[in-house]
């Protein structure tokens, strides 16, 4: 068990760093990781893939800290709220980063809608002006190409929710393969 899972420790350690951004605070959660490798070791014989098992065990331990530090701390609301804004704000960018190249694998009519609409904020009305098509067109096209973009994050993407349901962070599956293309990469 030791060399498998050394195999991937950078990257576990990786992993958890760029959630939790403190080394001290990266290495107790890779110690909790130790521990629950331990004690689950006995399901590594039914393990097909072991490094996504290995990702999911550390996710969770990853949640897990972040439920017990809410647990433990009281905060005062102002230092809540500058640590929420921190978070949201590398949460947006993470995900940010992988809205153009998804955009990018829309049939062209949704693509362009919505790279106006959300890429550069151009207002409906404008759209429908610039794409030559009535208003409500442009509303249908800006919504079912956030249908349609919806479905290929949920497909293309890992999305990590907190226990409260916001957005931890998003990482492009393997089996997306557009996505895994060095020219449309868009992982960090």
């Amino acid at each position: 068990m030791a060399p498998a899972f050394l195999d991937y420790e950078a990257q576990l350690r990786g992993f958890i760093m760029k959630r939790v951004q403190d080394k001290e605070t990266a290495d107790d959660i890779l110690q909790q990781l130790y521990l629950k490798l331990y004690k689950n070791c006995e399901q590594l014989q039914g393990v097909h893939n072991l490094k996504a098992w290995l990702y999911q065990i550390t996710r969770n331990t990853v949640y897990d800290f972040f439920r017990e530090s809410a647990r433990r701390e009281s905060l005062s609301p102002e230092a809540d709220l500058a640590e929420a804004d921190e978070l949201t704000e590398r949460n947006r960018q993470e995900v940010e980063a992988l809205v153009e190249p998804l955009i990018n694998l829309l049939p062209a009519e949704y693509a362009e809608a919505l790279r106006l609409s959300e890429l550069e904020g151009v207002s409906q009305k404008e759209i429908a002006e610039r794409l030559n098509i009535s208003y409500s067109g442009a509303k249908s096209r800006v919504q079912r190409g956030r249908e349609k973009l919806k479905q290929l994050f949920l497909e293309c993407c890992h999305l990590e929710l907190g226990h409260d349901g916001q957005l931890l962070g998003a990482e492009v599956k393997a089996s997306c393969a557009p996505l895994q293309e060095p020219t449309q990469c868009c992982e960090k």
